[in-house]
């Protein structure tokens, strides 16, 4: 049974965390203050929850004489700039009060399902059982939690032993799923910023109106709504590393700003007539092509340069031989321990299964797959039936695809009808029509023919190099 002391001075909340935690079958003990928790012998904890402002003292104080007892913070003070501090301190999770009582038994659970690490070893967090193949283990902690064997992958460790000790700018290209932001990690962990915080920010999830805001912050009365001066992401990265991904999901307003950090190293709130001098490294990722992007007008071209510095490209799960296999089984072994499950193994024909597919949704995917398998596995073996792994081209063809597929269609320049549909992969046929039908229509009717939106027709143009023709 997991130990878990808890400090907070509201005595409501202290007996509402720790109601809680014992009804997760958690030994909780509870203190309301600084010196309190210091009479403690922290190092008998799996783990301690703490208010960040205390009697006596701060929350943080407790970090440093935590040892390797992880920390998580909690606090009713949200703000971007205290989750940062608390977190380049050590901290392993940070929670806002009033918390959703299931936001908190996950956090707890998932920093007990990590390994035991010190705060000022982050490079230390790649295993995440002692279940796990020891070999494959060893492989994940000395790339930083990536798995990976082939030669794409080999060539792309010594890449980041070589660039992680700059400063230099790094853009990352992969399809989605590939494992991007875990490069991002790797080269942080291994650069002189280690000691500070990493932010990541996913570019396409925040709305575009709230962007240059978020990124940049702003002053009290910038715009409506702006009740208060606001730090952004970029000034909260301050001497460390600020991942962005998806950046080809940028608008060009805020592109511009970027490009002032990149070659000024400054920014400007908005609604501020004053510069702030940053120190940041930027490390950035993408699944489009911006050099064509930037032909097109669709991204600056100045800032493609900028990024460009480094270019690391990570191969998709299907270009990546026997890797799949080795992830496979990293990840159920994983699986296994985190669920408290006995350990389980591939049978033969999921094992072929896992190598013939085509893992669209790449590592992602396959993480998924596995841990569906263990939830619903009966025995100690896993086939591939429960993976849901169907090799069959017509599972993955939608009805709008498949009718259009198999019409014949009236093009200027037809292209030899297959004689059978079953002998072709759902890549020969996407193809085929696209051949076909794309000098007659419009890249939207294309994609409503299809099935797909216009963002997936165009992935699948440049991942099977069909070139759009320009009428």
């Amino acid at each position: 049974m997991s130990r878990i002391l808890v400090v907070e001075d509201e005595a409501i909340i202290r007996q509402s965390v720790r109601r809680l935690l014992q009804r997760h079958e958690y030994e909780v003990t509870d203190v309301d203050s600084i010196d309190a928790a210091r009479q403690q012998k922290l190092s008998d904890f799996d783990l301690i929850i703490t208010d960040l402002r205390l009697p006596g003292g701060q929350g943080t104080d407790l970090i440093e004489l935590a040892g390797d007892t992880p920390v998580l913070i909690m606090t009713s003070y949200a703000s971007l700039r205290s989750a940062v501090d608390a977190m380049k301190m050590g901290a392993r999770e940070y929670i806002v009060k009033p918390f959703d009582h299931g936001e908190m038994v996950e956090a707890v659970q998932k920093i007990l399902a990590e390994p035991r690490q010190r705060a000022s070893a982050p490079a230390a967090k790649a295993v995440a059982s002692d279940d796990v193949n020891p070999e494959v283990a060893q492989k994940a902690a000395a790339n930083n939690g990536i798995i990976g064997s082939c030669d794409a992958m080999q060539s792309l460790f010594r890449k980041i032993s070589k660039v992680a000790p700059t400063d230099a700018t790094v853009l990352i290209h992969g399809e989605s799923g590939t494992g991007k932001e875990l490069v991002a990690r790797a080269l942080h962990e291994q650069s002189r910023r280690s000691g500070a915080q990493l932010i990541s920010v996913n570019c396409a999830a925040i709305p575009e109106t709230l962007l240059e805001s978020e990124l940049f912050g702003h002053e009290k009365g910038a715009f409506t709504g702006a009740a208060a001066q606001r730090q952004g992401l970029v000034e909260a990265a301050n001497g460390g590393t600020l991942f962005l991904d998806e950046i080809g999901e940028l608008p060009l307003e805020a592109q511009a700003r970027l490009l002032r950090v990149l070659q000024e190293s400054e920014i400007r709130r908005v609604g501020s007539v004053q510069s702030i001098k940053v120190d940041v490294r930027l490390i950035a990722a993408t699944h489009r092509n911006l050099k064509e992007m930037a032909a097109n007008g669709e991204f600056r071209e100045d800032l493609y340069y900028r990024l460009n510095v480094v270019e690391l490209t990570l191969p998709a799960l299907r270009e990546r031989g026997e890797d799949v296999v080795e992830l496979a089984n990293y990840m159920l072994s994983r699986a296994c321990s985190r669920m408290n499950q006995p350990a389980m193994a591939f049978d033969q024909v999921a094992l072929q299964a896992i190598r013939q597919y085509n893992w669209p949704g790449n590592v992602r995917e396959l993480e998924n797959a596995v841990e569906r398998a263990v939830i619903l596995a009966e025995d100690n073996h896993i086939s591939a039936d429960l993976m849901g792994i169907d090799l069959s081209p017509d599972r993955y063809i939608s009805d709008a695809m498949r009718e259009n597929l198999l019409q014949n269609n009236n093009s200027p320049e037809p292209v030899e009808q297959p004689q059978a549909h079953g002998d072709l992969s759902l890549d020969d046929y996407f193809v085929h029509f696209v051949l076909e039908n794309e000098i007659r229509m419009t890249e939207t009717e294309l994609a409503r023919k299809l099935g797909i939106s216009r963002k997936s027709l165009w992935e699948r143009r440049q991942r099977l190099g069909i070139p759009r023709k320009k009428k």
